[in-house]
């Protein structure tokens, strides 16, 4: 069997918001290591924020199969871990007399167009990034944050939809055993 065909991370499918998360992650940590100093609380922090939304997504795929509850206190603390994020980076172009770009921003409009891309990867946004000002890359991961919690908007309303609904499996395992003792 070819190895491609098997999903990652043990048999779940990552959602995009996932992927996106990943991107987040991965130019976060270029951008800490070329524009914040090692030794510095924030640059750990934001490494720590961005991480934090990556690996609970993570964790909240993987533990939807048993409990839709937990999955949805995980993406929630994604949510909140890029949201974190996001404000870091607005301080960092605020502190320094950089521009923040409005969504109107010729150069955000560009960035915010690489999502559509087919195969996108941190490649795809690395000159934004890696050899651009800091003022571009920060704007470039603040973009890509926007979109990310987009997508994690969208999936807490279908999880909280879902588990309004069906309930989790707890829930329909409670469901389950009430039905069968009032059948005895």
């Amino acid at each position: 069997m070819s190895s491609s065909l098997i999903p990652p991370h043990g048999g779940y499918r990552e959602p995009k918001s996932f992927q996106h998360a990943q991107l987040v992650y991965d130019a976060t940590v270029k951008f800490c290591d070329r524009c914040i100093d090692r030794r510095s609380r924030t640059r750990d922090q934001m490494v720590q924020a961005a991480r934090s939304g990556r690996q609970n997504i993570a964790e909240g795929s993987q533990a939807s199969g048993t409990s839709k509850k937990f999955e949805l206190k995980l993406v929630g603390v994604a949510r909140a871990s890029l949201e974190e994020l996001l404000l870091d980076f607005e301080d960092f172009l605020r502190q320094r007399g950089l521009r923040l770009w409005d969504k109107n921003h010729p150069t955000a409009i560009v960035v915010r167009s690489l999502a559509y891309e087919k195969n996108k990867s941190f490649l795809t946004y690395s000159p934004y990034i890696e050899s651009a000002s800091a003022e571009v890359a920060a704007n470039t991961i603040i973009c890509l944050i926007h979109q990310t919690n987009y997508l994690l908007d969208q999936q807490l309303r279908q999880l909280e939809q879902a588990f309004l609904k069906d309930g989790g499996f707890t829930e329909r395992l409670y469901k389950t055993r009430t039905a069968a003792r009032g059948k005895q």
